[in-house]
């Protein structure tokens, strides 16, 4: 396996030095509608798969920006690959960072530390108390990578003498459980307008029996390996930056394509290029400008967050909510830079197999996720105003 120097853009150059097999196998993951095992085999090889990961599990920790520019450069390439990108790598910096010493010598150290994880972690299912774990029992949809992983990451709702626990009022416990693919029941059920190369399959259990070791508090910001602010700061901020990063990155192959393509573009009964069109020229101005600063500001509301952890600060509700209002606006910037380099392209953008026609499926499908919905951006802006103290879910 590759071991990776640890220098600013190591991780970063990972992912790019995949652009050509990215690109060469991009039709054919789409119809077998996960990734090839050419790319994923070259992931691992590369060390790109484990790069997030704490050390003791093959990784170096990456800063928030060396995560960021690198889930830009993999959604950039691609948008299933970038979105694979989103879900196996931070699934398995989680499940090295969060599970015990047991849990985490059954999983990683036995397994060489080649491990690919993916999964649901919202608490579909409900884990009933025995003797030294959990009865799992649940059904899970959207499991984002989990066409080519070998451990599946299932969050649950512990319940306890038929009651669930609860952390505070309104707030129960909610737990992740890492489970072998073989346990998992898979439901092929991925048809879909885009992101079809992800794999993110539907899947259940029924009276599954988890050892507690095998599982993780979902908020979690307490690590048993890893020194990185990004492990004291928990899987929220990690998966906010995620979403962000992917749409930034999709958008960004939009908005680089149909400048290519501008030159050589002549729409119907016109005689001018697309890039000799005034129009054209400012909307690529202002769109490019749009996306530059929505990136400044993700890359702002994260690194900011991330420094005060590293100083020993708390992180607060009011950072985690700049963090994910940061993920929703860069979403919605993408999203309409997306939608004006679609229309630019004129009928060259709805042709199968262009890179302008998929990223343009991809981006609608992605960012329909809950997680960077408008109720996002009402909870943090309700912290703000001091209408709630904290969201828990932020």
């Amino acid at each position: 396996m590759t071991s990776i120097a640890e220098t600013d853009d190591r991780i970063v150059s990972l992912a790019r030095g995949m652009r050509d097999l990215v690109a060469a196998e991009a039709a054919e993951c789409e119809r077998i509608r996960t990734l090839t095992p050419a790319v994923v085999d070259e992931m691992w090889s590369s060390g790109l798969m484990q790069s997030f990961n704490p050390v003791a599990a093959g990784g170096v920790e990456p800063s928030f920006t060396q995560m960021i520019e690198t889930w830009i450069e993999m959604a950039w390439q691609d948008g299933s690959f970038g979105w694979v990108g989103i879900a196996n790598l931070p699934s398995s910096f989680a499940a090295a960072a969060y599970l015990s010493d047991e849990g985490f010598a059954e999983v990683f150290t036995a397994n060489d530390n080649r491990v690919t994880m993916g999964g649901q972690f919202f608490p579909n299912g409900q884990g009933t108390v025995v003797d030294g774990g959990y009865l799992l029992n649940g059904a899970w949809s959207f499991g984002s990578g989990t066409g080519h992983s070998e451990y599946i990451a299932a969050g649950f709702l512990p319940i306890d003498n038929g009651e669930m626990r609860w952390i505070s009022e309104g707030l129960p416990e909610m737990h992740v459980a890492v489970l072998p693919r073989a346990q998992v029941s898979f439901n092929d059920g991925w048809h879909v307008q885009g992101l079809k190369a992800t794999g993110s399959y539907d899947y259940g259990v029924n009276d599954l029996f988890v050892p507690r070791s095998r599982t993780f508090e979902l908020f979690t910001r307490t690590p048993h390996r890893g020194t990185s602010p990004a492990t004291r700061m928990g899987m929220m901020p990690v998966t906010a930056a995620g979403h962000a990063s992917w749409a930034l990155g999709v958008a960004k192959s939009m908005l680089d394509d149909v400048q290519e393509l501008a030159a050589t573009k002549f729409r119907m009964s016109d005689m001018a290029s697309l890039a000799s069109r005034p129009t054209f020229q400012k909307g690529l101005a202002h769109h490019r400008a749009a996306w530059r600063a929505a990136r400044l500001l993700v890359l702002d509301a994260f690194t900011t967050a991330e420094a005060a952890v590293a100083a020993g600060e708390d992180l607060t509700p009011a950072l985690r909510a700049d963090m994910r209002v940061a993920a929703v606006y860069a979403t919605d910037i993408a999203r309409n830079c997306a939608e004006w380099a679609h229309l630019a392209a004129g009928t060259t953008s709805i042709r199968e197999g262009s890179r302008l026609e998929r990223a343009f499926r991809d981006i609608y499908t992605g960012t329909q996720h809950a997680f960077i919905s408008e109720k996002v951006a009402i909870d943090a802006a309700q912290i703000w105003l001091g209408i709630i103290d904290d969201q828990p879910g932020l």
